[in-house]
């Protein structure tokens, strides 16, 4: 914290005499203090500083003391941001910070969701926070600067109309103590609690669904059982979108597993179909092998011709010459028969003597 740094100085006196004012360092672990109702109780020579002196990171033997004041409730991301630009103002920084208490806020601004406590508590938890000042006052004295030796008062520069004032922190800027922080657009206290006022009854069914009593949400009869029912109805619609996602992703997987098939399918076929094709196509394998097999068919065994006839069989013919023709047809003579008659063997020599002379013919 920038409150308890050392100095810029090299004088070893100097040095212990910061680091007796300040205290030990404490870890970030540690909430920052409450602020002494005496206020600021150092001793070391509190002098007035310049903006432009201030920035150069004089004087040496102290930080410059920061104040910046507020009512903080709901505590949020705008403001750390506010107290952070405060922090970081100048190069040695101790930031004191004003929370006003509840009467104060209610009278001037309204009611709070938080509690005085609890709101002074969250400061304390701020990392940029090194001094917490419990039940500030809503206007800035001479006296209360003085007391807590105050040197800059850190806000944004809108001006800020409260308690019958154009604006509240007028004589601090023409004193020449003012140090201008930026606001943090799209955040706020009222923009939170303009939120939890129009979705009122989502978060009062939601409470509910937690634990939460009507008479402790402030809510009859009536409204309760009104919130409780449309509870079950958003958990029976809830259910119904739940049941539907998973119908949704069940029919997805298996859309995605039947395309899946179909395409594995098409595939087979089409492979099948081409092995078929490729088999027992007229140019396939199954037609050369029913080739081959005929001609090895016909290789074994020739077709005979019939007797009296040209041969007819796919082997070689061969050349018959007039002797061995007669020889031929002398022994393809069937044999003579007994002689039943005398005229028998007569008709049997006639017959292949006719024959012979046909064959030497052709």
């Amino acid at each position: 914290m920038a409150g308890r740094r050392r100095g810029r100085g090299s004088n070893v006196q100097q040095q212990a005499s910061q680091s007796q004012t300040r205290g030990p360092r404490k870890a970030l672990r540690e909430p920052a203090a409450f602020a002494k109702s005496t206020g600021c109780e150092s001793e070391i020579h509190h002098e007035k500083l310049s903006i432009a002196q201030a920035r150069r990171g004089t004087p040496a033997h102290r930080p410059v003391r920061v104040y910046a004041d507020g009512i903080f409730d709901l505590f949020h991301s705008g403001h750390a941001r506010a107290l952070m630009q405060a922090k970081n103002v100048f190069p040695n920084t101790y930031l004191i910070v004003g929370v006003c208490n509840d009467e104060l806020t209610h009278k001037f601004k309204g009611y709070t969701v938080m509690t005085e406590e609890e709101r002074y508590d969250a400061l304390r938890h701020c990392r940029y926070v090194d001094e917490v000042v419990r039940d500030a006052p809503w206007t800035l004295t001479t006296e209360f600067l003085t007391k807590h030796k105050i040197d800059f008062v850190a806000h944004d520069d809108i001006p800020y109309t409260s308690a019958g004032s154009e604006d509240v922190y007028k004589h601090i800027k023409e004193a020449g103590m003012f140090v201008a922080t930026q606001r943090t657009e799209g955040i706020s206290t009222s923009d939170l609690i303009t939120r939890i006022v129009r979705d009122y009854d989502i978060y009062v069914r939601r409470n509910l669904q937690r634990g939460y009593t009507a008479r402790e949400l402030n809510v009859g009869f009536i409204k309760e059982n009104k919130y409780r029912l449309q509870n079950q109805v958003e958990k029976v619609k809830e259910t119904v979108r739940t049941v539907e996602e998973k119908s949704k992703h069940f029919v997805y997987r298996v859309e995605e597993k039947s395309q899946d098939l179909i395409h594995k399918w098409e595939e087979k076929s089409r492979e099948f179909i081409s092995n078929f094709l490729q088999l027992f196509g007229p140019d396939g394998a199954w037609q050369a092998i029913q080739e081959r097999s005929g001609r090895v068919l016909q290789a074994l065994s020739p077709y005979s011709s019939p007797h009296g006839s040209p041969s007819s069989s796919p082997t070689r013919c061969r050349s018959v010459s007039p002797d061995s023709s007669s020889a031929s047809a002398t022994s393809l003579s069937p044999p003579s028969s007994p002689p039943s008659s005398p005229s028998s063997p007569k008709k049997g020599t006639r017959s292949s003597l006719k024959s012979a002379s046909t064959n030497s013919k052709q």
